[in-house]
């Protein structure tokens, strides 16, 4: 279906040619005053200098062509040549009906749609998520839903760190508690228990027990690195290991990210990357893209239009040992082998922009990714408290996800059992968990990614302002009236949208046009916020047309079916556009 600007640019094109004027000046635009008119083309400015004529004269010739046009109530121009546009009501009403019947409510799907593939979560296996993991993975899951809303084939990859001195010295700390088990037995030949060694409550106090000894202990820490050395060059027993340690790990990373309504499509690894390294290797060797600096196998990443340094990006270490840069090259090569993606979206710390950079710089170069293959980086900003650092707990540490989580859950369900005296103990803690949930992420998403915010718990969870509660308030104003209309015996079998009756009803019928292209730029700017602006404009706009107009009262029964119909969208609309940042709307709050 045709956004409606494009619609209103094709008559203002035809007008423009008409008059012999080159159809680039046809741009038409959403007002800047609303209070003079709804959309807007500056055009006759643009052109005035290429055919040598006044603004307002061109504007004027433009207008008279646009005479016999039906699609607007209000047409004129304003000095020094604005063209000023009203839509007509009668043609935003039979839009409206057209998007009520189409349920993509307007919004096509992509002619040529891509493999895109989502790097986002990245959390560390045999460690809790903390707050730090909260951004990645609530505007990755936002990215992944526009994105398939589109029309793509969108993969979500959580990419996990389970790879490095971290697993050896898990094994290492397991081998001083429990020297007993099979796994440390080199003459072992058996099969391993099917039943992991550790829960994850052990697996989580392991791993920093074993960090601390490191760095106080030289030769634990040699051991730990010698562990990891024989992980990573297949030691039988290790492996085994490894994989208990991310059978439990995963099982408890998928149920921490379900509370966040977050999911993956690929639960890979470093490790997962690690058979490519080779052959990676050998080729960037036999192609003389690498070369040998102090040891080291480097790749020069450097450009000539480079305004500050950039490093050469570094393959393997002199020792001989892969890193970071290693890892995620030959993560681009499985990649591309399994999936040949048109672009890879990652979702990472702002601060790691210059790494990825030499990353993106070096698989361009060496062609380890396909000529027509596009390599993004979205970098976040740092989720801060309110005395502007990094988000804490009250004694200082990082908070765990989960408790933070466990926190605004507590909060939301006291406000609602406090205002709500005949709601069931499940039903308030169901409710509770959804408006929770809306306030994390519409708090997090309403921000633009690359951005610092402030994370604050008060203003999160009101239910007034630009806020999740505040959107999921409104949806449930409108089930409510719906749920009404229906228990009255109201029909809309026949019902259709009617023309504006109101300025606020227009204005909501307005906002409800727009949904095909702010998903459009959302998708096309790597930007959820652009949804979380547009819905919370669609929000105030139903709530001002609610408490202007006497709906379910309305004697009229053909202007109140027209109402409860434009309702039905208006929460339709609401509901798809706070799926695609990743959270829903209860029955009642």
């Amino acid at each position: 279906m045709k956004k409606i600007l494009d619609i209103i640019e094709q008559e203002l094109i035809q007008a423009f040619v008409n008059c012999g004027y080159n159809e680039k000046y046809a741009r038409v635009t959403l007002s800047n005053r609303p209070d003079l008119c709804e959309y807007q083309c500056n055009g006759a400015l643009a052109a005035a200098k290429e055919y040598k004529k006044a603004p307002i004269m061109i504007a004027n010739e433009v207008l008279e062509k646009l005479s016999e046009s039906t699609l607007f109530e209000m047409k004129e121009t304003a000095m020094p040549g604005f063209i000023n546009l009203k839509l007509s009501s009668d043609f935003l009403a039979g839009y409206l009906n057209k998007l009520t019947e189409d349920e993509r409510l307007g919004c096509e799907k992509a002619a040529n749609p891509k493999t895109i593939i989502i790097d986002y979560g990245g959390p560390n296996v045999a460690k809790p998520l903390h707050v730090g993991h909260l951004r990645s993975a609530v505007i990755g899951e936002s990215i992944k839903r526009i994105g398939r809303f589109v029309g793509h084939n969108v993969i979500g990859d959580v990419h996990l760190g389970d790879w490095g001195l971290q697993m050896g010295l898990i094994i290492t700390e397991l081998k001083v508690r429990k020297p007993e088990l099979s796994y440390f037995d080199e003459s072992f030949e058996g099969d391993y228990p099917p039943a992991p060694p550790f829960t994850i409550a052990e697996l989580e106090e392991i791993y920093p027990a074993a960090s601390a000894k490191s760095k106080e202990d030289d030769a634990y820490k040699e051991e730990a690195m010698q562990a990891t050395f024989l992980l990573q060059n297949g030691r039988r027993g290790y492996q085994a290991l490894l994989k208990h340690i991310l059978d439990v790990s995963v099982t408890d990373l998928k149920k921490n990210y379900a509370n966040l309504n977050v999911s993956f499509d690929l639960w890979k690894g470093e490790s997962d990357a690690q058979p490519y390294i080779p052959d990676m290797v050998t080729y960037l060797k036999d192609n003389n893209y690498a070369y040998l600096s102090n040891g080291a196998l480097v790749v020069d990443v450097k450009e000539e239009t480079d305004t500050k340094e950039i490093p050469p990006c570094m393959i393997l270490k002199s020792d001989g040992a892969s890193l970071y840069n290693t890892t995620d090259l030959a993560t681009i090569v499985e990649r591309m082998k399994l999936f040949n993606p048109d672009e890879i979206i990652y979702v990472v710390d702002k601060r790691q922009e210059l790494y990825f950079e030499q990353v993106f710089r070096c698989a361009k170069k060496t062609k380890l990714i396909g000529e027509n293959t596009s390599l993004k980086f979205l970098g976040f900003g740092t989720m801060n408290g309110k005395d502007g650092k990094p988000f804490k707990t009250r004694e200082g540490g990082v908070m765990r996800l989960e408790n933070l989580i466990t926190s605004i859950n507590e909060e939301m369900y006291k406000k609602i059992t406090e205002n709500k005296e005949t709601i069931s103990e499940e039903e308030a803690r169901a409710t509770a968990k959804m408006i929770a949930l809306s306030a994390i992420k519409y708090g997090d998403l309403s921000n633009q990614a690359s951005k610092d915010y402030v994370f604050d718990v008060d203003r999160f969870t009101s239910f007034e302002g630009d806020t999740g509660p505040y959107i999921l308030y409104t949806i449930v104003r409108i089930k409510s009236i719906l749920a009404k209309y229906a228990e009255n015996g109201g029909d809309l079998s026949q019902a259709a949208i009617n023309p504006a009756k109101t300025d606020v009803e227009k204005t909501l019928m307005l906002e409800l046009t727009k949904l095909n292209s702010v998903v459009e730029a959302s998708f096309e700017e790597i930007a959820p916020h652009k949804i979380c602006s547009y819905t919370y404009d669609l929000a105030n706009a139903l709530n001002r047309f609610y408490h202007e107009t006497k709906i379910l009262s309305e004697e009229n029964e053909v202007t109140k079916a027209g109402w409860i119909k434009l309702l039905t969208l208006t929460r339709d609309v609401l509901e798809t556009s706070i799926d695609l940042l990743g959270f829903g709307a209860p029955e009642r709050m």
